[in-house]
């Protein structure tokens, strides 16, 4: 690292430190800590608010989706925009400020219990958040180490302690105010950040026109594993269909693309975001309606440049890599020799020189190089060969180059990965591969400032569902001792956090991140809309519906979801199968594409309005109370 990286980065690290500790005097109160005063000046809000929504997930995590799936992706901005921004605004933001400031209310799960006069609600929304989003945060640690290890030349573990310990540091000290100062600085950064890569990537391509024709006509480069699974190239859609029950398994195959896509990735986060917890917490962070409607404007700009620069330029680095790219290197071996295990899938290695014949074999060709500012005992890089390569040797005492000619994810083929690449590490690797040194510190900042932002508010959800929400209700009241409650309970999910980021690697963010999604929109989107405009439902309602919703998405995860179900490997264990419609001649096996959400938020949704009409009503004047009225004597 030069001494420009370390500069700009200490500047950084100082003016977050800066921010936390303001964010530390000012935070007075447990109200100070949980909600910021309800006084938060709205454009900082909006920041927040968008900062918290886009992290190292959507940039690093969905743009590498983005580039193996293509543009289709940005559906998914469409719904950010449209349902993240305005209808979580306009239609929820007011109503939940509201009722959050009248029943006083610091937190989703307690905003929640004090709706429905339920202790039991607000500990059983705490628990599925403080479960189940570590699992969120994992991916937003991974993506922040994917980037931080190789720009400043540390292992992965290491980027991920440092990371994770420099964020919590400062939301355990400066509380949500911490939080939210130190993210309308990096929401700022960000937007800065992903201009600059928007523009520079269409200038490298020849402009708007060109950049777009170059992807479109490269689809006869898709890979064959994604040709068969529907995908037309990266400028159409995938192919839509639904298999019938026994169709054979190309037929299967032929059509899941499009459900991975349009189910996991576009409604999966794009209707999920309406119950994210971290999220509606901003809300009750302002004091009045007019302050959420000028949120509106800046919070739809910062998302349309964060998660629309993210799934454009993910796809259009498909066209650089593939016509564009060269490495100045000095070749150390042109066919280094690389093993991908017995049955090719395996983490590559280098072979030793006595290998046995089955492994020199069934090795694949790699060109071994390093970097001119790499010294001369460092680890060379390794890049798959391939028929579209070309070498140009320089002549005496000049660099050579390499031109891979190959598209974003087979770019990511190197030594410790497999052979199916990684798609977390295809925006970083086109950032350091096609920008100048100052852009790629600039780059740093922003997926520093994209992870650091979400990775804080996740932190203070999961802190205070311990603190406020399950300590104060079996605590009897000991609210004198929330702050150092929650404060621990951030203690636990960073550690949890990290164990998960060094356990799961590998094609993980943007899964991770739609599991969680989906999740809390089935366990809360239907209680909680029915909480803000439906005086009529019950309590045992809210209940029943929270936990169908979280039974109908853990099951559907579990036994039918082929992706999560196989890696579980509970489903296999219990009836040999690996979902329990494979091979059925009753269920299409399209069924294992379709993500839990399009079935759990609707079960959820059908169990609050039946058992709504089953059991009693709460009490008249509690109703009243509730939505604005005095409080019952």
């Amino acid at each position: 690292m030069d001494i420009f990286t370390f500069v700009i980065l200490l500047v950084y690290l100082l003016a977050i430190g800066y921010l936390g500790y303001q964010g530390y005097l000012q935070t007075k109160t447990a109200s100070d800590y949980l909600v910021a005063g309800r006084n938060a000046n709205p454009v900082v809000m909006a920041l927040s608010y968008g900062a918290t929504f886009i992290s190292t997930s959507a940039i690093v995590g969905f743009g590498g989706v983005a580039a193996n799936f293509g543009m289709g992706t940005l559906w998914l901005t469409v719904l950010n925009i449209s349902v993240g921004i305005f209808i979580a605004f306009v239609v929820l933001g007011n109503p939940t400020r509201r009722m959050g400031h009248h029943l006083d209310a610091h937190t989703f799960p307690e905003l929640m219990g004090k709706r429905f006069n339920s202790r039991l609600i607000q500990v059983l929304c705490a628990l599925i958040i403080f479960l189940f989003m570590p699992l969120y945060a994992m991916a937003v640690i991974i993506g922040g180490a994917e980037f931080i290890g190789p720009v400043f030349h540390i292992s992965y573990d290491a980027a991920l302690y440092l990371f994770a310990v420099i964020v919590a540091a400062y939301v355990i000290a400066g509380g949500i105010k911490g939080v939210m100062l130190t993210d309308a600085l990096q929401g700022a950064i960000m937007l800065v950040g992903m201009v600059v890569l928007l523009f520079v990537t269409y200038t490298k391509l020849g402009g708007f026109t060109a950049a777009h024709q170059m992807l479109t006509d490269m689809a006869p480069l898709v890979p064959k594993g994604l040709a068969e699974m529907g995908h037309k190239g990266w400028t159409a859609m995938p192919a839509f269909g639904w298999a019938a029950p026994g169709a054979s398994p190309e037929a299967v195959k032929q059509v899941s693309l499009w459900w991975i896509m349009v189910s996991t990735i576009v409604m999966g986060v794009g209707v999920g975001v309406l119950a994210q917890p971290q999220l509606i917490v901003r809300f009750m962070t302002v004091k009045s309606k007019q302050a959420l409607n000028r949120g509106v404007v800046a919070g739809g700009i910062f998302i349309f440049f964060m998660t629309g620069v993210a799934f454009v330029v993910g796809p259009l680095s498909n066209a650089y890599f593939a016509k564009q790219e060269a490495i100045t290197c000095q070749i150390v071996d042109e066919n280094a020799l690389l093993d991908p295990g017995a049955d090719n899938n395996g983490t590559l290695t280098r072979i030793a020189a006595d290998a046995p014949p089955e492994v020199v074999k069934r090795a694949k060709a790699f060109v071994a190089y390093k970097l001119p500012a790499e010294k001369a005992d460092a680890v060379p890089n390794y890049i798959l060969k391939t028929p579209a390569m070309r070498i140009e040797r320089g002549a005496e005492g000049r660099p050579d180059v390499i031109r891979p000619g190959m598209i974003a994810i087979a770019r990511t083929v190197t030594l410790g990965t497999t052979l199916k690449g990684n798609s977390d590490t295809i925006i970083p690797r086109y950032v350091n591969s096609a920008f100048p040194k100052w852009f790629g510190v600039l780059f740093l900042l922003t997926l520093l400032s994209a992870a650091m932002s979400t990775l804080s508010s996740q932190f203070h959800t999961m802190g205070t569902a311990i603190g406020r929400d399950i300590f104060e209700v079996f605590g009897k009241g000991k609210s004198s001792r929330t702050v150092l409650i929650t404060r621990l309970g951030i203690i636990a999910g960073l550690v949890t956090a990290i164990i998960l980021g060094k356990l799961v690697r590998g094609n993980i963010i943007a899964v991770a991140t739609a599991i969680f999604f989906g999740i809390c929109a089935a366990a809360f989107l239907p209680s909680f809309l029915g909480a803000l405009f439906w005086r009529r439902m019950t309590r045992a309602a809210a209940i029943a519906s929270i936990v169908a919703g979280f039974v109908a998405s853990a099951f559907w995860s579990v036994f039918i979801n082929a992706k999560t179900a196989v890696g579980l490997g509970l489903c296999q264990s219990l009836f040999a199968k690996p979902t329990l419609v494979t091979k059925s001649l009753t269920f299409s096996e399209t069924w294992t594409v379709v993500d839990p959400i399009l079935v759990a938020l609707p079960v959820s949704a059908l169990v609050a309005l039946l058992v709504t009409y089953l059991t009693k009503p709460l009490p008249a004047e509690h109703l009243d109370y509730v939505f604005g009225g005095a409080k019952p004597e």
